[in-house]
């Protein structure tokens, strides 16, 4: 799958669906038959929406753990907790479940943010305290995380 870009803010109704917009969803269409997993994310008060085929990579990757190590035990337990299978209906919406709903604090104004392979969804104020509000310097952060990579394939590095 290519990268997902862009940023977009929609309503959340009072059942929890949301209304996907138009160039996501057409960047996701051709998931739209498999379906996806959503869930909440390890790191941050927000859900992830994974398109199946990506979701299915992620759980070779986890399948792949020894389940007669604790750590790796608890690990699975916790990062498979409330996850779900979702679709988009016909006309084009997401129900949040509304567990789902409750963790990530959404209210009415969602962001449905591309993280490469797949989205987070974010209550909007949420969304805004964590890239406005972050602890660490982006240059700083963009520094530690990206400084040492030298691929020379495309110039950047």
């Amino acid at each position: 799958m290519d990268a997902i870009i862009g940023t977009y803010e929609c309503k959340v109704d009072a059942k929890g669906r949301v209304l996907l917009p138009a160039p996501l969803k057409k960047q996701l269409a051709s998931s739209l038959q498999n379906g996806f997993v959503l869930k909440r994310s390890v790191f941050q008060p927000c859900l992830e929406l994974y398109p199946m085929e990506e979701w299915d990579l992620m759980m070779k990757k986890i399948n792949k753990l020894n389940r007669f190590v604790k750590k790796n035990n608890d690990f699975i337990r916790r990062f498979t907790a409330g996850v779900k299978v979702v679709e988009i209906d016909a006309l084009g919406r997401l129900l949040v479940p509304k567990d789902l709903v409750v963790f990530a604090s959404i209210d009415k104004d969602v962001v449905f943010s591309s993280a490469v392979n797949i989205v987070e969804i974010w209550d909007k104020d949420l969304y805004e305290k964590s890239i406005d509000g972050a602890d660490v310097d982006f240059a700083d952060l963009a520094e530690e995380v990206m400084g040492n990579l030298n691929d020379d394939d495309n110039g950047i590095s």
